[in-house]
């Protein structure tokens, strides 16, 4: 008589990631918090569990794997981009006819507009924001001021910030007036609030910030505060967007 083998064993953080809880990162914060239990005890980060054999509960719910989603969004300003918001303030997940419990894909501050995609699949987004993976955001800025051709080099070449250098950027300039400047750029990472950061430290202020696109996305027809769910071809020209690097 045979017997089948139990599953591998996996970290705790991917199984919740995979479950739909979040990025690992985020699942971590969950377990670090202390509201994930295994069989009745509070979890420590690094835990590993062999699906399907011990009970894993979040806040005291069983945990239950959901279909995957994802969902493209045109965020309008005014919106937070997280999953909620202990203000009360509208958030991208308000936006989105999700069926069951999504999140976004990184982040937009509340006043950027544009491309961000939302998911329960957290393998699904740790590929997407792992920075060794450079996937490619591209954003259209509206600066105070015209932008002179040394500093279009300095973002070519990386910008020094609190937390390092940047990466090179492109950058090209869209539109100039008297007062302001329109400009395309291009980065390879995500860090907090970078694009108005690496502005600021090269000496303009960001009046206006939209998010074009996003890998191979833009929000193409889509009106703010519009969304649709991705197709399959596009969840998988994300993922090769991902694994080029």
């Amino acid at each position: 008589m045979t017997t089948s083998e139990p599953p591998p064993a996996e970290r705790l953080q991917r199984y919740l990631a995979k479950a739909g809880l979040g990025s690992r990162r985020a699942c971590d914060e969950l377990i670090g918090e202390g509201r994930v239990m295994v069989d009745g005890v509070v979890a420590e980060v690094g835990r590993k569990i062999t699906p399907g054999v011990e009970r894993v509960t979040v806040d005291g719910r069983t945990l239950e794997a959901q279909p995957k989603e994802y969902w493209l969004l045109n965020k309008p300003a005014g919106v937070v981009a997280t999953a909620k918001d202990t203000h009360g303030r509208p958030t991208v997940v308000d936006l989105v006819a999700a069926r069951g419990r999504v999140f976004p894909v990184g982040r937009l501050d509340m006043d950027t507009t544009g491309v961000l995609v939302l998911t329960n699949d957290g393998e699904f987004a740790h590929a997407l924001i792992h920075p060794r993976h450079e996937v490619v955001k591209e954003y259209e800025v509206t600066v105070r001021g015209r932008v002179s051709a040394q500093t279009l080099d300095r973002l070519r070449r990386g910008v020094e910030l609190e937390d390092g250098l940047t990466l090179p950027a492109e950058v090209d300039v869209l539109q100039e007036e008297q007062h302001s400047s329109v400009i395309r750029l291009r980065l390879r990472e995500g860090r907090k609030r970078q694009v108005r950061r690496m502005l600021k430290a090269v000496g303009h202020r960001v009046v206006a910030l939209n998010r074009s696109h996003f890998g191979p996305l833009s929000a193409g027809g889509l009106d703010e505060g519009a969304s649709r769910e991705l197709t399959d071809r596009e969840v998988g020209e994300l993922l090769g967007a991902a694994r080029r690097v």
